[in-house]
C-alpha cells in the first residue's frame, strides 16, 4: 500500500530508550553535537520536529573531556542576573575545575531549537562528571539495538 502523505509521528508512538556515552577523551564540540542529534532524535527515521522523538540520554566522565587548541584559557561564558553591573564571566578551565558536568550541558544547549521543545530535549539529558549514574534501572530496562557491523 503506497503512503499518500507524509509520516508524522505522534507523541506515543515512538518507544523512549536510554543511551549511556562515555566522555572520556572525547572532544567537547564533538560529543556535544552528537548527544544534541540523539536528544533530537534527527537520527531516526520517525523524526518529527513539531513531536519529541528523541531519545534519553545519560553522559558519565564528563570531567575527562578535551578541548582542542587554546580554548581552556581563551573560552569564556557569561551569565546575567538582569540588574545593572551584574555580568558574570567564567573562563573554561575554571568551570571545568568546579562544574565540568556544566561545560557539557551548555555545549548541548547552544545546540538544541530555542523555544519549548528544546527544554523539553535538555530535560532528557543526564550529564555525570564519574563512571557512575543511577540510571542503570532505565538502561537495562530499555535495550538498545546496536547497528550491525560489517567486517569487510
Amino acid at each position: 500500500m503506497k503512503r499518500t502523505s507524509t509520516y508524522f509521528a505522534k507523541p506515543g508512538d515512538t518507544a523512549e530508550r536510554w543511551r549511556v556515552i562515555d566522555a572520556q577523551g572525547q572532544t567537547l564540540g564533538r560529543i556535544a553535537r552528537n548527544i544534541a542529534i540523539a536528544l533530537q532524535g534527527k537520527d531516526k527515521t520517525s523524526y518529527t520536529p513539531h513531536t519529541l522523538t528523541g531519545d534519553f540520554v545519560v553522559v558519565t566522565n564528563a570531567a575527562d573531556l578535551k578541548v582542542t587548541g587554546k580554548k581552556l584559557d581563551q573560552k569564556m561564558y557569561y551569565r546575567h542576573s538582569g540588574y545593572v553591573g551584574n555580568l558574570r564571566t567564567f573562563r573554561l578551565r575554571d568551570l571545568m575545575d568546579s562544574k565540568p558536568d556544566r561545560v557539557l550541558e551548555l555545549a548541548v544547549k547552544g545546540m538544541l531549537p530555542k523555544n519549548h521543545m528544546g527544554r523539553q530535549m535538555l530535560r532528557r539529558l543526564k550529564v555525570y562528571s564519574g563512571p557512575d549514574h543511577p540510571h542503570e534501572a532505565q538502561v537495562t530496562g530499555h535495550p538498545v539495538a546496536e547497528p550491525p557491523t560489517t567486517d569487510a
